[in-house]
């Protein structure tokens, strides 16, 4: 005998004796199932009527994060009016900051040929009272 036909031999032995366990399982599960079904569908009912008796809940769960998120953005929102707000004035003191720095600069670039056209005029009117 070879091989093979050990093997054949062994597992047809095994087969012969685990057929009475494997009926004996079938027609378990079978009545599992059999019973099973009535518990299942006692599932579904319960699973409906909690549903149903959650739904008002779920309205105002959501109608409450709604608000809630709309009361958010509007917070929000008037951060940011205000930030914004600091901001513009922020820049604004900036901007008249650098302007009254123009403006100084500018008085004093506009007083420097004027200085230059003093010194020239007395200048010459000293040499005119000279040559008189």
């Amino acid at each position: 005998m070879g091989f093979m036909d050990k093997l054949k031999e062994f597992f047809g032995a095994a087969k012969e004796q685990a057929a009475p366990y494997v009926e004996k399982t079938k027609e378990a599960a079978a009545g599992a199932a059999e019973k099973a079904g009535p518990l299942m569908e006692k599932a579904k009912e319960a699973a409906a009527n909690a549903a149903e008796k959650a739904a008002p809940y779920v309205e105002k769960t959501k109608d409450f994060a709604s608000d809630t998120a709309e009361k958010v953005m509007e917070a929000t929102k008037e951060t940011y009016e205000r930030a914004q707000a600091k901001v513009d004035e922020m820049r604004g003191a900036d901007v008249a900051d650098t302007a009254g720095d123009h403006a100084e600069e500018a008085a004093d670039t506009a007083m420097e040929p004027d200085a230059q056209t003093a010194d020239e005029v007395s200048g010459e009117a000293e040499a005119g009272d000279e040559e008189e």
